[in-house]
């Protein structure tokens, strides 16, 4: 989720401030009762139903609406009930809360029709502040975020938000044979193949699920991180998270790895292995428990980054094939780019690494495996 505005509901701006974009609806029966919804909340709120007008889509049946009211710009959520559940958006939205991370509140909240009011944390991802190609440059927004970071776990508990376990992760990578190779790339999935996949996945997720659990947000990266407005004042302000509706409790390895093998942008081993080392040096000094060597943390991270570009591999496909949003598929090439660069890192991920180099049409070139440390 990402509050800025996407493609062609870009925001028109007059003399007089914003101008409101259309918003369509496919349904006269949901838009009849959105607008009663709204009408409610004028009262309590003093919501401006006319200043309404998109604010994003994302990869999900969700898209988010920006309005105005007396006390400021709100967000709206617009989840369709038989797609979307925002009881996990809700539930979590407390847990951040009560963890003093600056995420969306949840004003007012319609269920039965999955309508939000939300908090707005206003329009600048820390992705649109990013230097392109000057990793260095980026530095202090990168540890601001490890600050988030640290800060969400260092909330954790049991028993708060379900369980990563391997079932789901086995699960999470299955898109990948199922999506990309079969209905992306047309290949069929062979008795071969089909047995090389299972040893790899299984052992990926043996090798990720080691790591002690911490509250996991499942896709920390810049474009879900908000930078704070200008217009709030002087004073420094932290950086606001976004899209944690499938928060876990899982492997400590898993948001760093979000954040330093992002969906949509890449940097330089050397700039990944800075951050992430100061990530772990902060986090052991925290009491987080990430071991006492930083070599076997960063195979921790490498190896739980593998189960999360599978995934998404995989996800980008069917977004592209099932729900007609093919603008994901674009950035497929980094994620088989880092898939390969991993698998041919370990040695028990060899066969792994093979299979996707004949499946990319890539001729198997000789390097350094390494087995566990």
């Amino acid at each position: 989720m990402s509050h800025t505005a996407p493609h062609s509901d870009t925001l028109r701006m007059s003399a007089s401030g914003p101008t409101s974009v259309p918003v369509e609806w496919a349904d006269p029966l949901r838009a009849a009762s959105f607008a009663r919804w709204l009408s409610g909340l004028d009262v309590q709120y003093g919501v401006l139903p006319t200043s309404l007008r998109p604010a994003s889509v994302d990869a999900s049946f969700r898209r988010y609406l920006r309005i105005d009211s007396a006390h400021g710009s709100c967000i709206i959520m617009d989840a369709p009930p038989l797609a979307e559940d925002c009881r996990a958006f809700a539930h979590v939205a407390g847990v951040m809360a009560d963890a003093g991370i600056h995420a969306p509140r949840v004003l007012a909240w319609d269920q039965a029709n999955g309508f939000m009011l939300l908090s707005d944390l206003g329009s600048e991802t820390m992705m649109q502040r990013l230097v392109q190609g000057q990793a260095q440059a980026n530095l202090g927004l990168y540890l601001q975020a490890v600050e988030l970071l640290l800060d969400w776990q260092l909330a954790s508990k049991p028993g708060v938000l379900p369980v990563y376990a391997e079932p789901q992760l086995l699960n999470e990578m299955e898109l990948f044979p199922q999506w990309y190779i079969a209905q992306h790339r047309g290949v069929v999935v062979d008795a071969s193949m089909r047995k090389t996949l299972n040893q790899s996945f299984q052992t990926i997720a043996r090798e990720s699920l080691a790591w002690p659990s911490v509250y996991v947000h499942q896709d920390f990266m810049p474009r879900n991180l908000m930078l704070p407005d200008a217009a709030t004042g002087p004073m420094p302000q932290p950086l606001g998270v976004l899209d944690f509706q499938d928060a876990v409790y899982g492997p400590i390895t898993y948001d760093i790895a979000s954040l330093m093998r992002d969906a949509f942008i890449s940097w330089d081993e050397d700039f990944v292995l800075d951050v992430t080392v100061r990530y772990w040096d902060r986090a052991r000094a925290a009491g987080l428990p990430v071991g006492s060597d930083f070599g076997a943390f960063y195979r921790g991270v490498e190896w739980m980054g593998l189960q999360r570009h599978l995934r998404i591999t995989g996800t980008f496909a069917r977004l592209t094939l099932r729900d007609g949003k093919p603008q994901y598929l674009a950035d497929t090439p980094r994620f088989i780019q880092y898939i390969r660069a991993t698998a041919g890192r370990y040695r028990e991920l060899r066969p792994l690494l093979r299979l996707v180099d004949k499946l990319e049409g890539v001729q198997d070139t000789p390097g350094y495996a390494f087995g566990r440390v």
